[in-house]
């Protein structure tokens, strides 16, 4: 055997030495596949880049073109508002199907409140007529009768159609009245029954007033031709005379004007139309001595409704 060298000898006195690495973190790119059992704190930081680094990679794969990024908060605050949608459809729908099931248990259909809506306002509507139709009979016309006047009077002997002989009567007057509609809110349209002018139920003179219309809250003035010529009497005037001197001359005859004025009112169309009556009667005297002089009927007549 050979005698050692030094550095023989050296080599093998010294004990062996571990050899020494290094632990290089892993980058987004790769990842190794073994990790040493020494150092736990770089192996949980790999699982933590591992975890981001395939969200980011899911995340940008959703973008368009793929190389964007999504927050987080923003994907949750997305999922947040989703379901706060949906929840929110499902109380609407949950409120009409309680709508729904109180009106079927109440047994009143929706339906059922438009018929009750227009059966309301017909209600009031004609309690609206009513209040006016009973406003306006309030407002009842007022007729007033001013004076007449003769201007001839004629007494006769003759023959009627029938050629029977009986005395005739002739009488021509005029009679002034006035006529004043009262009503606040309407206009009142007016006629009349013929004036009739009797002496002991014979009828001597007779005139008519022609329609018109009245406004609301106006008055006007009516003159009125009341006549009759060559009437027949039939023996109802054996004791008048239309001759100065004659018996009966000098006396005066009593006459009586009878007629009546009738008006009607258009308050709400054709729907409300109170009527009005004006029944007029006046008593008088023909006084043969003041042919032409106006008589004053103011205080001669009576008007009933």
């Amino acid at each position: 055997m050979h005698a050692k060298t030094d550095s023989e000898a050296s080599y093998v006195s010294s004990p062996p030495r571990r050899q020494a690495y290094y632990v290089q973190s892993p980058s987004h790119e790769s990842t190794p596949a073994h990790s040493p059992a020494g150092s736990p704190p770089h192996s949980a930081s790999l699982g933590r880049h591992s975890r981001e680094s395939s969200t980011s990679r899911f995340s940008g794969s959703l973008k368009p073109g793929g190389s964007g990024k999504i927050n987080p908060n923003q994907a949750e605050r997305g999922e947040m508002w989703r379901e706060e949608g949906i929840i929110k459809e499902e109380e609407a729908g949950l409120l009409e199907e309680e709508v729904d099931e109180m009106e079927e248990r109440k047994g009143i259909p929706r339906r059922c409140y438009v018929l009750g809506f227009m059966l309301a306002f017909l209600v009031l509507f004609f309690f609206f007529a009513l209040i006016l139709w009973g406003a306006s009979h309030n407002k009842h016309p007022i007729v007033s009768m001013d004076s007449i006047t003769f201007h001839n009077f004629v007494i006769q002997a003759g023959t009627d159609a029938s050629l029977v002989p009986t005395e005739l009567s002739t009488l021509n007057s005029t009679v002034k009245l006035s006529y004043r509609n009262t009503g606040t809110f309407f206009g009142v349209h007016v006629s009349s029954t013929p004036l009739v002018l009797y002496y002991s139920q014979v009828v001597l003179a007779t005139g008519n007033i022609n329609k018109f219309y009245q406004s609301r809250k106006s008055q006007r003035s009516l003159t009125v031709l009341v006549g009759g010529n060559v009437v027949p009497l039939y023996g109802g005037g054996s004791g008048l005379s239309s001759t100065p001197g004659k018996a009966g001359y000098n006396v005066p005859i009593p006459l009586t004007l009878h007629f009546t004025i009738r008006s009607r009112a258009y308050v709400l169309g054709k729907l409300v139309k109170p009527k009005f009556y004006s029944i007029v009667q006046c008593s008088l005297n023909l006084d043969q001595t003041k042919l032409g002089t106006k008589v004053s009927l103011k205080n001669s007549c009576r008007y009933d409704d």
